[in-house]
């Protein structure tokens, strides 16, 4: 079981392999955190668009563990742009999850997912207003530590040059063939921690030759490979799955691809199909709009 940490800027440590919990429906997330607990996992990354923070809660609550030998993730919802609203569903989050306190919780996208690769609008304004709600909830003790997701550099630099508490996470898509190497440098170098969520593309690096024939070069799976390279760039990272045996598979990478193999992987031909998943808007698609819940078409 890969059990490495790494420390963000106000010092707190974070399990760097966390079990993502997206499209994993409520009523199933109690038995999927749990059992992820016990091969080992202490890190639960959730959302509140997840719709699933009630279930995944109730795991972490009969997993058997002390609660603070668990970190627990959650997120701002994408829609949330004003002050009230933020603030609202920081406590809304606390109460569904029945927990005293979330490790950590981010702002889910700078952009409601409406508007997602369809708008300039950065909403700068409303990005300030979240994040001030999540400064004041940090400061109440509500949270151990804040952050953002999906954020490019000019809607880092907008919350760094405004507010006093800077971002310590920066939570994005992140695979071979599809690497933001230049962002992760940038935020790396201010002291932010990067995570990287679909390290496996959602399945769509299981059709890409040069990726297996990379994992068949060290004798392990493609979703192994995938995941030891974002640990190698130095970011938490978040698979996803609700099967016990996938959970176990992508925590044995203890394995290290060599330097060299390293720079082939960054340099992959970008993937520009994600299948059946390309209308998610961090995959790229653009959707009429939403139900709540990422990826949910509103006809």
């Amino acid at each position: 079981m890969f059990n490495e940490y790494l420390t963000l800027s106000n010092g707190i440590k974070v399990p760097q392999l966390a079990l993502g919990t997206w499209l994993i429906d409520d009523d199933k997330a109690s038995d999927a955190v749990k059992s992820a607990l016990a091969i080992g996992y202490r890190h639960i990354d959730t959302a509140q668009a997840y719709a699933n923070e009630r279930g995944v809660g109730e795991g972490i609550r009969n997993s058997g563990l002390k609660r603070e030998d668990i970190f627990v993730t959650t997120k701002v919802a994408a829609e949330h742009k004003d002050y009230k609203t933020a603030l609202e569903g920081i406590d809304g989050s606390l109460k569904a999850m029945g927990l005293d306190y979330i490790d950590m919780m981010i702002i889910h996208s700078p952009q409601p997912w409406v508007e997602v690769n369809q708008s300039d609008n950065r909403y700068q304004e409303g990005n300030l207003e979240a994040w001030r709600a999540l400064t004041d909830a940090y400061k109440a003790g509500k949270l151990r530590a804040i952050g953002v997701s999906n954020f490019l550099k000019e809607d880092i630099e907008n919350i760094w040059n405004n507010a006093d508490i800077k971002p310590m996470v920066n939570q994005v898509l992140c695979h071979i063939s599809n690497t933001p190497l230049e962002l992760i440098g940038y935020c790396q170098d201010k002291g932010i921690v990067m995570e990287a969520y679909s390290p496996v593309a959602h399945g769509e690096a299981l059709r890409i030759p040069a990726i297996a024939k990379m994992a068949e070069k060290y004798n392990v799976s493609i979703p192994q490979l995938c995941i030891r390279y974002d640990i190698q760039l130095g970011m938490i990272v978040l698979p996803k799955t609700a099967n016990p045996d996938h959970m176990k598979s992508n925590a044995d990478v203890d394995f290290v691809i060599s330097d060299d193999d390293m720079e082939i992987l960054k340099n992959l031909e970008k993937i520009d199909n994600y299948g059946d998943s390309s209308f998610f808007p961090v995959y790229g698609g653009k959707l009429k709009g939403y139900s709540g819940r990422p990826g949910t078409e509103v006809v």
